[in-house]
């Protein structure tokens, strides 16, 4: 029996594409919207690659509510939305505020637009552990108080939830699974997609293995006076496949209504804190390679420590975070060799 039909908006991107692969491979049908504004098309033969099965692709901009009606128009029955379709760089949303407001509030604005006039049944939520701020403890569960945003990425992601949330409070006939996610890396093991940041890349481990290929010159740790036992900042480093995986259980207790609850918000994490030294060093382990860094004062919007109790997710979603850091590193190691094969960088 062919499964629902899902949208994937930001398809073409890091989380997207992996999502893809999984929902492919448990035999959804799949669309894929992305303005390719962060990731390249061909990533598309990536997915083909992994799967047998090629994607559909609209290329197109979800804040254009006519490129989004057409989708709908030209794709009917699309049962659930998986909305990866975002802005999002901590640092960046400190320079450009309005691009991350417009970008991620009027991409959702729109989907649940859509979602009433074609009859969706539920939308997954790619939100983040920033909506917490600098948390009071660790590990974080979902019941730790939502904080005042260090970023306006961060405050994009509360905003939208509290626009779901009160969407549904108000009666609208679906239902949401929001995914606060802690940091996502690593690439696919068959080194097919990865991650592929446009221009120079604002999260950590592109730079640790654009660093390592002699791509950059050196990796700047963003502080070491953080009340942390090396001085860097400690996060929760998931891998990609680990938390695609977990979007596919998501849609599935959505679509076949497995919880009577119409809103329902999971952290995804491995429940491990590591400082970005640490992680430094674990790549370096894992691969045997060097990845030349230098210590620089702190940047504006960090957060000091923060890793998930994902005990929640692991019990209720029957979900749980299981590759080790160790196989992540060189799965990232291994994307960046695939991109100096094929001539990419």
């Amino acid at each position: 029996m062919k499964k629902e039909r899902i949208l994937v908006t930001g398809g073409t991107g890091y989380i997207g594409s992996h999502t893809v692969v999984e929902l492919q491979n448990a035999g959804y049908d799949v669309v894929i919207i992305d303005n390719l504004s962060n990731s390249n098309i061909d990533v598309l033969d990536g997915i083909e690659r992994i799967t047998g099965i090629r994607p559909a692709f609209v290329e197109a901009d979800c804040t254009d509510i006519n490129s989004l009606r057409k989708l709908f128009e030209e794709y009917p029955g699309i049962s659930g939305i998986i909305n990866f379709a975002a802005s999002k760089a901590v640092g960046e949303s400190m320079q450009k505020p309005v691009l991350y407001y417009r970008n991620n509030l009027g991409t959702l604005l729109n989907l649940l637009d859509m979602m009433a006039e074609f009859n969706v049944k539920g939308i997954v939520f790619s939100s983040s552990c920033t909506v917490y701020g600098e948390p009071d403890v660790n590990p974080v569960t979902e019941a730790a108080p939502i904080k005042k945003a260090t970023s306006p990425y961060g405050n994009t992601k509360q905003i939208s939830e509290e626009i779901i949330t009160d969407t549904i409070n108000a009666g609208a006939d679906f239902k949401s699974v929001i995914l606060r996610y802690f940091n996502p890396v690593g690439a696919h093991p068959s080194a097919e997609i990865g991650e592929l940041p446009n221009g120079v890349p604002q999260n950590l481990i592109p730079y640790v293995t654009q660093t390592a290929m002699g791509i950059r010159k050196e990796l700047s740790v963003f502080g070491d006076d953080y009340n942390t036992p090396d001085g860097s900042c400690i996060r929760d480093y998931i891998n990609v496949v680990d938390l695609a995986k977990a979007h596919v259980i998501a849609v599935e207790r959505m679509l076949q209504d497995k919880s009577d609850k119409k809103i329902e918000i999971f952290n995804l994490g491995t429940g491990n804190g590591l400082s970005v030294l640490e992680l430094i060093n674990a790549f370096e382990t894992a691969t045997g390679v060097k990845v030349p860094h230098k210590i620089v004062g702190r940047r504006a919007g960090d957060i000091e420590k923060v890793w998930a109790d994902p005990r929640y997710a692991n019990e209720v979603l029957g979900w749980k975070a299981e590759t080790p850091i160790e196989d992540t590193m060189r799965s990232a190691w291994n994307w960046q060799c695939r991109l100096r094969e094929r001539g990419v960088m």
